[in-house]
């Protein structure tokens, strides 16, 4: 199994996701069976009276109602007369996310328990099991799929691993051939989704926590974490904690009681959602319970259940604005907004990074895509970069005057490994720069001159879609100063 670099699971109060983790590491069929038991088969009406019962949401981000989503899957087979198709979103493309990699890899019977309700219940087609191309998840979801008997046919569909791969919409284009972005328009799965099936299409917690409330019932399942939120929740903390962690947590559970368990050093902010999220502060931070109810209250989101505390020791501005990058550089480029707006915001966020007076650009540039583009994305990148400005006002008050943090930009916000492979970054010899400034006129968007006339421009490697620009500064430079060296890889 390759489940060597998901972090390690615990929990806070009686585990049900992780329970017999700790005892079996991975549960195989048996030990699934001797931790969870059995569980009866549901009709339509009875999974949707326990999901509605359970408040049961969907755990990728968005928090949909998953009896909401059964019922409109049901009514468009009613009108189209056509089975269903059941859809395991399990590719969990964000850097910072393990939860549902931790669920593949350990306790893998879970998930195909919660598919294989749905499917029974539904008169499914099939199953399709999405799983990221990154090999940590697969052979232990298929080495599950070989213990057992499925109710319908089912098959595991290996996805790119990037941040828009797992988007509904780009889910099941790749299940269906196409290419693995999202179809830039608004499609209902559960009208035409897998084969133009309708398509009940969920993470993977959330059919494991199906599969735990068909065994627990209604009554029992609600006994844990807040009435209006029951139940655990999975999240992945990491960031500047020294003890990084999966963590299933009741709702209700304080915030910074995960932070202490995980011993995370908050410093300045605290990103809660991942990179679609929002940044709070440490002083918010102590008032949170972790619920969608107790993160709206300070003007966050759950999200898919990431928290990632800055810390004290890295410049959080050039963290910010790393992620930016890689968030522009990771879009579908499908409509204006992602394709133009991203690396317009992102550059606006570096040169914010580096002592520029871009403030207000970043603003402009975040309000020419937010609510403008074919998917999510752009509006998320936004949400993550203004938030940022706002918790890491001082930060960004002591880049502009010149004086900067004083902090090293220390990755403690992940990035892909391949993010550095084989990417180039501008690099300046001091000796041979005369202050020309040709390379600013030739590439504005990735140099700018400061105060003195001299070229500033990030230090960290150039998204894809800058190095033809990088490349024409360093041709046109009559002092031979500027080059385009290779970025060591993490």
């Amino acid at each position: 199994m390759s489940g060597s670099k998901v972090p390690p699971v615990t929990a806070i109060g009686t585990p049900r996701i992780t329970a017999g983790f700790d005892e079996y590491g991975r549960l195989d069929l048996v030990a699934h069976q001797e931790v969870h038991g059995g569980f009866a088969a549901l009709s339509s009406g009875e999974l949707i009276g326990l999901a509605d019962r359970i408040e049961l949401r969907g755990r990728g981000g968005a928090g949909f109602p998953f009896a909401r989503k059964v019922r409109a899957v049901l009514d468009s087979c009613r009108r189209q007369d056509l089975p269903p198709v059941i859809v395991v979103n399990a590719t969990e493309g964000e850097p910072p996310s393990w939860k549902d990699k931790a669920i593949l890899t350990r306790g893998p019977h879970l998930i195909l328990d919660g598919a294989a309700l749905a499917a029974a219940a539904l008169d499914a087609e099939e199953i399709v099991i999405g799983v990221a191309d990154d090999g940590i998840g697969q052979d232990s979801l298929a080495a599950a799929l070989a213990e057992r008997k499925m109710p319908v046919p089912t098959r595991i569909v290996t996805v790119p691993h990037r941040f828009i791969s797992g988007e509904g919409g780009a889910l099941v284009r790749g299940i269906n051939g196409e290419a693995h972005i999202p179809p830039g328009r608004k499609v209902r799965s559960s009208d035409n989704g897998v084969m133009g099936l309708p398509t009940l299409l969920s993470n993977a917690e959330t059919y494991s926590q199906l599969a735990i409330a068909a065994r627990l019932g209604p009554w029992e399942y609600n006994s844990v974490g807040i009435p209006e939120e029951p139940g655990t929740v999975m999240l992945t903390v990491g960031g500047s904690a020294t003890a990084p962690a999966v963590v299933e947590a009741p709702t209700g559970t304080p915030l910074m009681d995960i932070l202490t368990m995980c011993g995370a050093d908050i410093g300045p902010g605290i990103l809660i959602g991942g990179y679609h999220g929002k940044w709070l502060t440490a002083e918010a931070a102590k008032t949170v319970t972790i619920s969608r109810k107790g993160f709206a209250k300070a003007g966050a989101t759950l999200g898919a259940g990431m928290i990632l505390p800055i810390g004290s020791g890295t410049c959080p501005i050039g963290e910010v604005a790393q992620v930016t990058q890689y968030l522009a550089g990771e879009s579908a480029g499908q409509c204006g907004p992602c394709r133009l707006g991203l690396p317009d915001l992102a550059r606006s966020v570096t040169l914010v990074s580096l002592g520029g007076s871009a403030l207000e650009d970043v603003r402009a540039a975040a309000g020419v895509v937010k609510g403008r583009g074919a998917c999510s994305h752009p509006d998320g990148t936004a949400r993550f970069a203004l938030s940022a400005l706002e918790v890491f006002h001082k930060d960004v008050a002591a880049h502009a005057n010149g004086e900067g943090c004083g902090k090293q930009v220390r990755g403690i916000l992940p990035l892909p490994y391949h993010q550095n492979q084989g990417v180039r970054k501008l690099a300046l010899d001091w000796s041979r720069c005369d202050g020309h400034g040709l390379c600013s006129a030739v590439a504005p968007e990735i140099i700018r001159l400061d105060a003195n006339g001299f070229p500033a421009f990030p230090t960290t490697p150039l998204p894809p879609w800058l190095e033809d620009g990088a490349r024409k500064a360093v041709n046109v430079c009559p002092a031979l100063a500027l080059r385009l060296t290779e970025a060591a890889g993490k």
